[in-house]
């Protein structure tokens, strides 16, 4: 019996084989002809599989002689280099879908995912900034230039409309349509859906597109709603730094997630009496269960309260 080699660091891994990279690039292609996966989802899904393909390497394996016992080693090796419970939870769903199609394939002959059960990672609840916060985060880009007119088009439609940020860097101009005061959005999966624009959102929208998207455009034809200083479309990470560097300037010591507006939008909407199928709709979840994660939010801020201004909280 050969003896096993050691289990190198994740750190330290030899490059991807080409030939493994190649049935990775199989697989994932028929994934997205299959599913119409999004971008996103493929992306995450390669990474995960060219993780898993460099550490086999250093083991002097391929992905089709993965084995039950190789797939526990590889996920305690996660474990202990930090990984959290949800990354490998996403690892083990990926590997699913990719094992049944090396079966199909003829590739393997037994799925080395079956009887592994994905860790259950705590369920954290989302951060939103509260009202007096995204008013004076709202209130921050000076609107008197075009960069600061786009970002505050920008700010107020996420927190009018509950967006994904990658949704909204990701939005076309024709995707706006202001005289109905609807948005088109093409959410995960593909998943198209209308959304209402309120009557603010809808305000500084068009104060963006007549004063300072025109200013911006560079190119004829560009489809992308929100520009750039060089006249493209913006990326989720541009988003993300003008958003903290807004709230500095606006004074906010509370930490501000990527996605802190979406979830102002909802909490802040159940706080006000929303209905849940209603907000459900409108965040573009496909399970009711994602929504509801949204009113344990909601009540504990209600016992914030409650404690802080009840003479027996």
């Amino acid at each position: 019996m050969p003896r096993a080699r050691p289990q190198p660091e994740l750190a330290d891994l030899p490059p991807l084989p080409a030939a493994t990279a190649a049935v990775v690039d199989a697989f994932l292609d028929h994934h997205w002809s299959e599913t119409g996966a999004s971008r996103n989802t493929l992306s995450a899904y390669r990474q995960d599989l060219a993780g898993l393909g460099r550490w086999l390497a250093g083991r002097g394996l391929g992905l089709d002689q993965l084995d039950r016992a190789g797939l526990y080693d590889y996920l305690a090796a996660r474990l202990t280099a930090g990984y959290q419970p949800r990354s490998n939870a996403r690892l083990l769903s990926c590997l699913r879908r990719f094992s049944r199609w090396q079966l199909r394939q003829g590739r393997i002959q037994a799925d080395p995912t079956a009887l592994v059960e994905a860790p259950k990672p705590a369920r954290g609840l989302p951060r939103a900034p509260g009202e007096a916060d995204v008013e004076a985060l709202l209130a921050a880009p000076d609107v008197d230039t075009p960069l600061g007119l786009r970002d505050r088009a920008m700010l107020e439609l996420m927190y009018g409309t509950g967006l994904r940020v990658s949704e909204l860097v990701g939005l076309r101009l024709d995707q706006a349509n202001l005289r109905q005061g609807v948005l088109r959005v093409v959410g995960k999966g593909d998943k198209e859906r209308l959304l209402p624009i309120g009557e603010e959102a809808a305000h500084w929208l068009q104060r963006y597109l007549s004063g300072s998207r025109p200013v911006l455009a560079r190119h004829p034809g560009e489809p992308a709603l929100f520009l750039n200083a060089r006249g493209g479309g913006l990326t989720r990470q541009a988003f993300w730094q003008f958003v903290k560097r807004h709230a500095l300037a606006a004074g906010i010591d509370t930490a501000l997630s990527p996605h802190g507006l979406r979830h102002a939008f909802a909490t802040h909407l159940l706080n006000h009496g929303a209905d849940l199928r209603v907000l459900q709709l409108l965040l573009g979840h496909a399970s009711l269960s994602t929504t509801q994660i949204y009113t344990l939010v909601a009540r504990e801020g209600l016992k914030r309260l409650h404690a802080a201004h009840h003479p027996r909280g």
